[in-house]
């Protein structure tokens, strides 16, 4: 199935954090496509990290909770979705504020 649209959904479900501590994200794929890589670097840093999933994916259907402990006290950072297709959706989220994203066909 071609998907027409992206999009990613963000909704609020705890509270943020206190500085310096570790960012705990979820990540839920309802779309009908694996996730196949998933970037994230601090809004200040004008270059990608690397992938968080490494060489795993995360297929249609599931949830993942994924920590970033990179030690810096920052909660905007710039997010990019690949998607098998190959589709890419970046932005730019705070993350304490917002920790949970919804990819989905809609």
């Amino acid at each position: 199935m071609k998907l027409k649209s992206m999009i990613v959904a963000l909704s609020m479900t705890v509270a943020a954090p206190a500085f310096a501590e570790d960012l705990i994200i979820t990540i839920n794929n309802t779309s009908s496509m694996a996730l196949a890589q998933f970037f994230t670097s601090p809004a200040d840093v004008g270059e990608w990290e690397e992938d968080v999933f490494g060489d795993g994916v995360l297929p249609a259907g599931n949830t993942v909770d994924v920590t970033i402990a990179d030690g810096r006290e920052q909660c905007v950072y710039d997010l990019k979705f690949v998607m098998e297709s190959g589709q890419e959706i970046v932005g730019t989220q705070d993350m304490c504020e917002e920790p949970t994203f919804t990819l989905s066909d809609n």
